[in-house]
């Protein structure tokens, strides 16, 4: 290999590659069916979410799909519809975005933590059951980076507690676990459809669930304009006003791009995949690196493959920092940053602050027993920030940019003694509540 950009040498990565970057991939058919919801000024109605919401229920296999403003207010939704209430407790990964578990708070359920596997950084199923107590209502399972979990001993573990599974597929959209999609295994599935996720509308979400109760439980919630067909008597009874006060519906606009979405994502997603499983192929060995893909799994991808993350094992490099070793990959000119998000059990909110004023921690304002998670509960959810950096998500296949990027990964690994000499080290907190931010 050259000698290493950061030391003067020449750049790994030579090109302006932002168009294989570049997503969503808007075409004329999206804009023409945006067009034609504004100029009819049918931006608020129902008629093009009630189709999206069938054909993407039928995607899935799944009896009711129910279009919300965001993936938020889906997972939202989800816990509301399962009856999740005061002082309920459901299990959720600590590394995710803090949208998986949040809106429990406004239920009046709190969330415990459990650790995640470090092959997958999916739920670990071992960490599962000794997070369970009296109080446990559901597990809700992140599909974290396109990384399907392990849905065979989560759902045994849940049916043998007699839980109800939440899954988050935000990340996951189109993935296959064992050959079945992501988003068919649990009682209720949420999706975010936001503008930066794999499958792209806007900012929307879905909710998706076989269940008639969950379904009209989560349209009585946030849903007040479908109040006139709930058919549930407890439900009927108290229509014609949101339960939970919110206003949770898509906005057409994102319907009629959601319709055609449907029609071009799989040719886009298989086209993700094939880039993708080439990056990580070009890899294969390369010290100190790894892939989270389920490779070898027969039946199982990574859909879209959201927000891919590489796999960094210091201990091959010498104990060089991921800090570091990213900072050569930014000389080499690929845009990265290390860590992911940041681990959830150790932030202020989960931790001492007070949100509705109950004169105790809202984690553990309905419980009765003190269930928060200090530094060191979760070894591997702490740690993984060290251990992970931000893979390129091509949208093309396009080999001579792929080839460059792994030029500059393969170069920084087989350099590694060079950054050793002025390795800073990682920083006291690295990651972050959403995106990460680039080293600089």
């Amino acid at each position: 290999m050259s000698k290493l950009a950061l030391f003067g040498g020449p750049r790994a990565v030579s090109s302006d590659y932002r168009e294989i970057f570049a997503w969503p991939i808007v075409n004329a058919e999206m804009e023409s069916a945006v067009l034609e919801v504004l100029r009819n000024g049918n931006m608020s109605g129902s008629n093009l979410t009630r189709q999206f919401e069938r054909a993407f229920a039928d995607w899935h296999g799944r009896t009711y799909g129910l279009g919300c403003n965001n993936g938020t207010a889906s997972l939202h939704c989800a816990m509301f519809g399962l009856k999740i209430g005061p002082g309920d407790e459901i299990i959720c990964p600590s590394i995710t975005y803090w949208a998986s578990c949040l809106p429990v708070y406004s239920l009046g359920g709190t969330v415990v933590f459990a650790d995640i596997d470090p092959k997958t950084l999916c739920l670990d199923p071992d960490d599962i059951e000794a997070r369970i107590s009296k109080h446990t209502k559901a597990i809700l399972v992140v599909h974290y980076c396109g990384r399907p979990a392990d849905m065979d001993r989560i759902t045994a573990v849940a049916r043998k507690h007699k839980l109800a599974v939440i899954e988050d597929v935000s990340h996951a959209h189109g993935a296959l676990y064992k050959g079945r999609l992501v988003g068919t295994f649990g009682a209720a599935a949420g999706f975010s459809l936001m503008s930066g996720k794999s499958f792209a509308i806007g900012e929307a979400g879905i909710m998706l669930t076989d269940s008639q109760e969950v379904y009209e439980r989560a349209a009585a919630f946030g849903f007040y304009e479908r109040s006139g067909e709930l058919t549930l008597p407890e439900l009927k009874a108290g229509a014609g006003l949101p339960w939970g006060g919110y206003k949770y519906r898509m906005h057409q606009m994102s319907s009629a791009v959601g319709l055609v979405q449907l029609k071009k994502y799989p040719a886009e997603m298989a086209e993700i995949d094939r880039a993708m499983n080439y990056f990580f192929d070009r890899l294969e060995g390369t010290p100190g690196i790894r892939s989270f893909r389920p490779k070898g799994e027969p039946g199982s991808t990574m859909g879209g493959w959201y927000n891919p993350m590489v796999g960094y094992v210091p201990e091959e490099l010498g104990g060089l920092s991921v800090t570091r070793f990213c900072q050569s990959l930014l000389a080499e000119g690929f845009k990265t940053s290390p860590g992911c998000n940041s681990a959830l059990h150790l932030h202020p909110l989960f931790n001492t602050v007070d949100v509705y004023g109950h004169g105790r921690p809202t984690r553990i304002a309905n419980s009765d027993r003190d269930l928060r998670q200090p530094p060191g509960t979760l070894p591997v959810s702490e740690g993984l920030q060290s251990r992970v950096f931000k893979a390129p998500w091509f949208k093309r296949f396009d080999t001579k940019a792929i080839d460059e990027i792994v030029t500059a990964i393969k170069k920084s690994a087989e350099n590694y003694r060079e950054l050793l000499a002025d390795d800073p080290g990682n920083p006291e907190i690295m990651g972050g509540a959403g995106l990460t931010q680039l080293v600089r």
